[in-house]
């Protein structure tokens, strides 16, 4: 059994260690309240953007569509993978990681795979490996609609240019503090809407449908990225209440442990002076 001073420093550390964790718990809930409504207001607006740009687009004959839409065979993939900059929130990183992984080992073997990373713990990981040509970590600093927009603008003439036939977007889609869903969207081309029987055509449109989705198509871009930021930004924190929930309850069982371990042997100490105590008592009445 531990002796005693090296219980009473183990159980310190352990106390320390959970009122650190407890901290961190409540400030991630804090920040998560914040995170929440912003990304549960956004939603609506971003989904629906989305739909009329689709149905839009369905209506156009080919002769008119777009170049974000156009269908090539793929050759390169940019992956554009969102994670965080902080560790300690379970397996939130390491998710979008073997995600990541999954794409140029599996769905994309063969093919020229690239990234833009935006969280400095997926950047380190794979940067290691492939080929990052931007690390955005620092959008974090100021989660604004502008400070997105910018990166989704250069994603966009990523894909015109021709440098990559296909972009898709990794990250972790906020459904409740205790889930996050990893979730992989193709960001361009634009995804047509499945068959053309929800197409209103029965509308009339000014300016034309021409000029109202090549002002559309922008606008849902970086609304559809800012999204996908934003769902990872609550589900970091999420996920980063839920770890560190689970490591103050880990820290609170092994303080009374240790508690108790300490109280054993402090009693078997004293049971033992006892004892010596009786035995010198005994050894001098004889």
């Amino acid at each position: 059994m531990a002796n005693l001073k090296e219980l009473r420093s183990r159980i310190t550390s352990v106390s320390s260690t959970m009122q650190i964790t407890s901290a961190m718990k409540m400030v991630s809930a804090a920040k998560l309240n914040k995170a929440q409504m912003a990304i549960t207001a956004m939603r609506p607006y971003a989904d629906k953007l989305t739909e009329l740009l689709q149905s839009l687009s369905a209506s156009l004959d080919s002769d008119s569509a777009s170049a974000y839409a156009e269908e090539r065979e793929v050759n390169k993939v940019l992956v554009v993978a969102i994670a965080s900059n902080r560790g300690l929130a379970g397996a939130f990183n390491t998710n979008i990681i073997k995600a990541s992984r999954d794409l140029y080992q599996n769905t994309y073997a063969g093919k020229q795979v690239d990234f833009v990373t935006i969280g400095k713990k997926v950047n380190d990981i794979v940067s290691k490996t492939h080929t990052v040509i931007a690390n955005k970590s620092q959008v974090y600093d100021d989660l604004t609609f502008v400070n997105v927009a910018t990166i989704a603008e250069e994603l966009m003439v990523l894909f015109t240019n021709r440098s990559y036939d296909k972009i898709v977007v990794v990250y972790n889609k906020f459904r409740n503090a205790a889930s996050q869903d990893v979730t992989t969207e193709q960001f361009l081309p634009i995804v047509p809407v499945k068959g053309n029987e929800n197409v209103n055509l029965d509308y009339v449109f000014e300016p034309s449908k021409e000029e109202i989705v090549e002002e559309l198509i922008p606008k849902s871009l970086k609304t559809q990225l800012y999204k996908a930021i934003r769902d990872s930004f609550a589900s970091e924190h999420g996920a980063r209440m839920t770890a560190m929930h689970k490591a103050t309850d880990n820290a609170t069982e092994l303080r009374d442990a240790l508690k108790l371990s300490y109280n054993k042997a402090r009693q078997a100490s004293i049971t033992n002076e006892i004892l010596e105590i009786v035995g010198g008592a005994e050894a001098l009445n004889n």
